[in-house]
């Protein structure tokens, strides 16, 4: 589970939680209005299925849960990966990474070597894989877009609730008991829908946009890769090539990273009996 969108989400209920709890006095129960939930959640779904497909939004969904638990490589485990099957296809011929691709649990990245060594041409490999990679932006696009018409749809939702609740009470002014009922749904679904928009839905949209940001980056440094694998290039420049897509901290993770696989640690010699 990434810790920043746990502790982020943790952190903010518990603020406002406290805030409305010292707010009220310790009666938190005055913030609960099961109508003014219905209004505004309720709204906000149904306008969100309205919007797009019923697959798509389970799939953001599932979306959301997968960018949330699972870690994407790093940059130096997919350079590391990539020179070292150079490094092979210098040696062995590009026939020998035919087993390597079979190892490989990233299926972009598996059939980028597979098409490597089916000889196909690297213009049309080329297309091949970025044609992939703009289908994959185009997904992530609609998950991230079904969050955005959430955050929306709330708020407005709020203030239809708001309209509702003070309908509600201009009708009822002659009764006291039937005012409060009222104010209370017109306060509330506005609060409601402020809530949902900025505490959830806003920042796991901008979550999804940063996690699909750096796969697409790390799926680009993939094309490359293969690209110049399959042109034959040596180990070594396949390396410079794929560190100028990270910035100067990376490289420098890299190099360190480097030296230390290269640096090698003198045995000491036995002595020999005479």
């Amino acid at each position: 589970m990434d810790r920043a969108t746990v502790i982020g989400l943790a952190l903010g209920l518990l603020m406002i939680g406290f805030g409305l709890f010292s707010s009220a006095g310790g009666n938190f129960m005055m913030f609960v209005n099961f109508p003014s939930v219905l209004i505004t959640v309720g709204g906000a779904v149904a306008s969100t299925l309205i919007s797009f497909r019923f697959e798509q939004v389970m799939k953001a969904m599932k979306l959301f849960q997968i960018a949330m638990r699972e870690k994407l490589p790093t940059p130096q485990e997919i350079v590391g990966l990539l020179v070292s099957l150079a490094e092979k296809a210098r040696k062995e011929g590009l026939l020998a990474l035919e087993e390597e691709a079979d190892k490989l649990e990233d299926p972009f990245f598996r059939r980028g070597i597979q098409l490597v060594v089916d000889g196909t041409d690297p213009q049309l490999l080329k297309s091949i894989l970025e044609t992939e990679l703009l289908f994959l932006q185009e997904r992530h696009k609609v998950g991230r877009g079904i969050f955005e018409s959430m955050a929306a749809f709330a708020p407005a939702f709020g203030l239809i609730g708001t309209l509702i609740g003070l309908v509600a009470m201009l009708v009822n002014l002659d009764d006291p008991k039937k005012v409060g009922p009222g104010m209370a749904v017109a306060m509330l679904t506005t609060l409601y829908g402020a809530i949902i928009a900025n505490a959830f839905c806003l920042p796991v949209a901008s979550k999804l946009k940063l996690r699909s940001g750096e796969e697409v980056l790390l799926k680009e440094v993939i094309i490359e890769g293969i690209l110049s694998i399959q042109a034959g290039d040596n180990p070594r420049i396949v390396e410079e090539k794929l560190k100028s897509f990270f910035p100067p901290e990376v490289r420098e993770a890299l190099e360190k990273e480097k030296e230390g696989q290269e640096r090698v640690i003198p045995l000491k010699r036995e002595t020999k009996e005479a």
